[in-house]
């Protein structure tokens, strides 16, 4: 569905260009768009070959393990329905980590893993049970420390300072992940009540 919205509105724009005689206009936007397009990968792929080798170190060393055995309790906590020891809490902190540091792509794959696991627990098919609905809104919210796509953007136009959006960055996803969490608890205790606990 998502693929025809966008060869509609392509085809759209290109007909309106055509009538209203813009069709340079167009071309000079495309050719641009891809020049950039281009620009903005190369420098990202740079910035994250960099952290993606420093998450590799931190993992040889068993900083990563560390640093999930610290993040196991409060997501326990967060998956109550999660049994202790099921693999949907280590693709869980393995994506929350990644999100930490700012590196959505890495943390894609493990997030399809932590749904895919948390799915196999979901005795309610059609309906996105509990965990997977915080998992969600934790994924979508994620605390970030260093965000690494938005620096190595900022690098490409030449930012003077590129880091300095650590900080409100990290104050706003903070903020934001805080906020998700307490407004998935709200509705889950809504819907408790309403006698449809799962």
């Amino acid at each position: 569905m998502v693929n025809l919205i966008w060869v509609a509105m392509a085809v759209i724009g290109i007909v309106f260009a055509m009538m209203n005689g813009t069709m340079n206009e167009v071309n000079e936007a495309i050719f641009k768009s891809a020049k950039e397009a281009v620009t903005i990968s190369i420098g990202m792929i740079s910035i994250l070959v960099f952290w993606l080798g420093l998450m590799k170190i931190a993992e040889e060393a068993g900083l990563l393990e560390r640093l999930a055995a610290f993040c196991k309790p409060l997501v326990r906590r967060l998956f109550p329905e999660v049994p202790p020891n099921h693999p949907a809490l280590g693709y869980i902190v393995s994506n929350i980590i990644a999100n930490m540091f700012g590196l959505g792509n890495a943390a894609t794959p493990m997030g399809i893993k932590a749904m895919e696991e948390l799915k196999k627990l979901n005795s309610h098919q059609e309906e996105a049970s509990r965990s997977m609905i915080t998992f969600l809104a934790i994924n979508t919210s994620s605390i970030t420390l260093i965000p690494t796509t938005v620096i190595s953007i900022r690098m490409t136009y030449g930012s003077a300072s590129p880091g300095e959006i650590i900080g409100t960055t990290l104050v706003a996803s903070t903020i934001s992940t805080i906020g998700a969490v307490c407004i998935d608890r709200y509705y889950y205790w809504k819907r408790t009540r309403k006698g449809g606990k799962r």
